[in-house]
């Protein structure tokens, strides 16, 4: 795999975490292992295809890990890997920025 190189590390972080569904992913796994239709569920707005793709591309880029179970019916559970869990305090303070500075701003 070719290794990309980038001028800045937040450009570099933006590439693996950023855009509209993976950030959200990322804080919903958080909270623990999900199923995929726990996911769907979860988030609201985003297809099932498009899901199937954001998965994809977190687990190829070791973010998390995709555990498939050998029974019937099929189960797969999707967790952080100890590389996304590191993203724990990026993903908590992006919640706190939010809920301080666009939910309840400040009347200063």
């Amino acid at each position: 795999m070719k290794t990309k190189e980038y001028q800045c590390p937040v450009t570099a972080t933006l590439t693996k975490i950023g855009g509209r569904w993976k950030p959200i992913i990322i804080w919903t796994l958080t909270n623990g292992p999900k199923r995929f239709g726990q996911l769907d569920a979860i988030i609201s707005g985003i297809s099932r295809k498009v899901l199937t793709e954001q998965l994809k591309e977190l687990e190829e880029d070791a973010l998390i890990i995709r555990t498939e179970f050998k029974e019937i019916p099929p189960r797969v559970v999707y967790e952080l890997s100890p590389k996304g869990k590191s993203l724990k305090p990026v993903m908590k303070a992006m919640c706190n920025w939010g809920t301080e500075h666009v939910l309840n701003p400040s009347k200063k």
